[in-house]
């Protein structure tokens, strides 16, 4: 599902039990100067990341005095985020001029310890190439780093590297929990997915298609500046245009456990030997 670009007025984009993704989360807040903004989220465990802008977070007895600070857009410098546990309720101020806030969540019943993720903690992959048109770059900020220390939350940024190419490819999917035999090797785990994209001019844009089954016609959405999209099934590629680059904001939320195994498409599983660096981008989706 497409959802365009809109005013949220700070009210949730995904919301709790949400019809397509109901394992996610996601609210986009914007804040002047000395604004605040509060919340919980009974059954989800959240994350909040400023796309721009300088905020101060408190969730309970924890705070931190300063987190984010990029700039005019997410190329701006490096992610930082907060993880709030399960059903805590935090608020955060903003400290810069204005400041624009993801709030990532994802189904999950415990609760846990809040902390901080900083820039020189996010876990950097690199892969792909500019030959291949699959050169990309993810900053993981709940990843395979902060395995230990969250339920079923996975969340990161992805960005194209050069202008023009490919994300997501070989297609693969994670709708359903499924193992080789009873008690075997995991094959695929069921993670809802939600992304937000921006494009750099701001006026680019892309791709995203989904495919419900492998060699079966599918359908494709034209995405801009702003858009969210809900993936629920089925193998999910994108695309921008040659000149721009493209980012997404990515949530992950687990049925019944954190780390992801993707199901590559097996008409394109062979370009997994093509690509540089695929499988430590896989490994490090924990």
């Amino acid at each position: 599902m497409h959802i365009p670009p809109f005013d949220n007025q700070n009210a949730p984009i995904v919301d709790v039990g949400d019809a397509h993704v109901p394992l996610n989360y996601f609210n986009i807040v914007k804040l002047k100067k000395g604004q605040s903004f509060a919340y919980d989220v009974p059954g989800y465990e959240t994350c909040i990341v400023p796309a721009t802008g300088l905020i101060a977070v408190t969730v309970g007895g924890f705070s931190v005095s300063d987190l984010g600070g990029r700039g005019v857009d997410v190329w701006d410098g490096e992610p930082e985020g907060v993880y709030v546990p399960t059903g805590a309720e935090a608020e955060f101020t903003c400290l810069s001029d204005t400041a624009e806030v993801f709030v990532a969540g994802a189904r999950f019943d415990e609760v846990l310890e809040p902390f901080a993720v900083r820039a020189d903690e996010i876990d950097l992959v690199q892969y792909g190439s500019d030959d291949t048109k699959t050169h990309r770059k993810i900053k993981h900020i709940l990843g395979a780093n902060q395995h230990d220390r969250v339920g079923r939350l996975l969340v990161s940024e992805l960005y194209t590297v050069g202008q023009g190419g490919w994300s997501g490819f070989p297609s693969h999917k994670h709708d359903t929990d499924r193992r080789e035999s009873s008690g075997g090797e995991m094959l695929e785990t069921r993670h809802d997915e939600t992304y937000n994209f921006r494009f750099r001019p701001s006026y680019g844009s892309g791709l995203q298609m989904l495919q419900r089954a492998d060699n079966e016609p599918g359908d494709a959405y034209h995405i801009v500046d702003g858009s969210t999209m809900l993936i629920d099934k089925g193998y999910h590629p994108c695309c921008v245009l040659p000149g721009y680059e493209m980012y997404y904001f990515t949530i992950l939320g687990g049925l019944s456990q954190r780390s992801l195994k993707q199901y590559f498409q097996p008409t394109h599983a062979e370009q997994l030997h093509t690509i540089p660096g695929i499988m430590d981008m896989v490994a490090k989706f924990k």
